[in-house]
């Protein structure tokens, strides 16, 4: 990892940003660094606010995940000095799309607000007048709609709409033909969710060129594998847009839009520093935008082969210790599509008296105070490592065998 004084010497060479971060060794989330020095002030135990182990997952509720030292070395230093912000994203941007093998990139503040812009620079161009119109569409003469699959409905899609479109759902191809027309704006595809659809990834973009509709997908939390940061660039999608604050590990309140370059320049008259449009409210700073260039460029010099072992012995240690509770079933399974992280099913059967809800409770309350996921069946909860600090995934073990332990009837 690189020292700080190396750091520093880097980010000062500015406008040449391709050197802030050099050769980076592999980063084991079993392995998150500890601070370097004690906090001058404990802003958690002054205000009264619970930490907790997160052997849940990258949840928005739980802020995320844990930034790494190389990203907060960038974040520090960034707040020291002054600069321009579109300068700022203009180099950050061109070292991002290289990376992600897109034509180019800009720094959002998270993945929704990246639909948003992307959709918002699909409909007005670069036409100034179109910008400060949105989301009144109606009279305007921009396009208002956009094509979704019906296995793809979710609340997130409310970034689509913001910008005054409707959305028209569709199941097959056929139902595409139909769907499209002069108002067709965009074809929005869901990763997480592409099993849930009729039509993949690689049909959808044919579709959409066949029609010459944009194609735009989300994959908010779909790394790892780390490949899927330039696959669906690669593949030909209009726009791609992800979390910054989930397995990148960057500022939870960042994310990233990337794709075509006419689309990211349209869609960066939307965004700040400029105050007459819908993404006004959509500021991210200049520590952010660094540190998600950091977090980038460094989650994809990771060894992710080695990392991945440590996930599996993270939870083979947990599964060891709870599979020997009498009652007690586990299973690992690796979820295809999104949070794509070994994760410990833990099942018991009626011989151990306690809920799922009942064992989260349990573990939440108590001292250290640890979150898992899972409990919407009575008698399954889930677990996973890969936001583990070193050695809490032997604390978990234990918490979670001594609770089940003790309500074996």
């Amino acid at each position: 990892m690189l020292n700080r004084r190396e750091l520093i010497r880097r980010l000062s060479s500015f406008p040449v940003i391709g050197g802030i971060v050099g050769s980076v060794a592999p980063f084991s989330v079993l392995a998150a660094p500890a601070q370097k020095t004690p906090p001058k002030r404990d802003v958690f135990k002054e205000l009264g606010v619970r930490t907790f182990i997160n052997a849940a997952g990258t949840y928005t509720a739980m802020t995320g995940s844990l930034m790494r030292d190389e990203v907060m070395d960038a974040i520090n230093f960034t707040s020291k000095e002054f600069c321009m912000l579109d300068e700022a994203q203009d180099k950050v941007g061109e070292q991002i799309a290289r990376l992600v093998h897109a034509e180019a990139a800009v720094v959002t503040s998270g993945a929704f607000s990246g639909m948003t812009l992307g959709l918002a620079g699909i409909l007005t161009g670069m036409d100034v007048k179109k910008v400060e119109q949105l989301p009144h569409l109606e009279y305007t003469g921009m396009k208002s709609e956009v094509i979704i699959q019906k296995g793809h409905d979710i609340v997130y899609n409310h970034a689509l709409t913001n910008t005054g479109c409707k959305i028209v759902w569709v199941e097959t191809a056929e139902d595409v033909a139909k769907a499209v027309n002069e108002r067709t704006a965009l074809m929005h595809f869901l990763h997480i969710q592409s099993d849930l659809g009729k039509i993949q990834h690689e049909e959808w973009v044919a579709l959409g060129k066949k029609y010459n509709v944009p194609t735009s997908i989300d994959i908010a939390a779909d790394v790892p594998p780390v490949s899927n940061l330039w696959r669906f660039n690669d593949m030909g999608f209009s726009f791609v847009v992800i979390s910054g604050g989930k397995a990148l590990r960057g500022p939870q309140s960042a994310g990233l839009l990337m794709g075509k370059k006419e689309i990211i320049a349209a869609a960066r008259l939307h965004m700040p520093p400029r105050g007459f449009n819908i993404g006004r409210g959509f500021k991210i700073n200049k520590e952010e935008i660094f540190g998600m260039y950091v977090a980038i460029d460094s989650y994809i010099k990771y060894d992710h082969d080695k990392e991945w072992k440590e996930w599996e012995a993270g939870i083979a240690h947990i599964q060891n210790a709870v599979k020997s509770v009498p009652g007690v079933t586990t299973e690992v399974k690796v979820p295809m599509l999104g949070n794509h992280t070994p994760t410990l099913h833990i099942t018991w059967n009626e011989s151990v008296k306690i809920t799922s809800q009942k064992l989260k409770e349990n573990l939440r309350n108590a001292s250290p105070s640890i979150e898992i996921a899972g409990g919407g069946e009575p008698n399954n909860v889930q677990v996973t490592v890969f936001m583990l600090k070193p050695g809490q995934e032997k604390i978990v073990a234990t918490r979670l065998k001594e609770e089940l332990t003790k309500a074996v009837a």
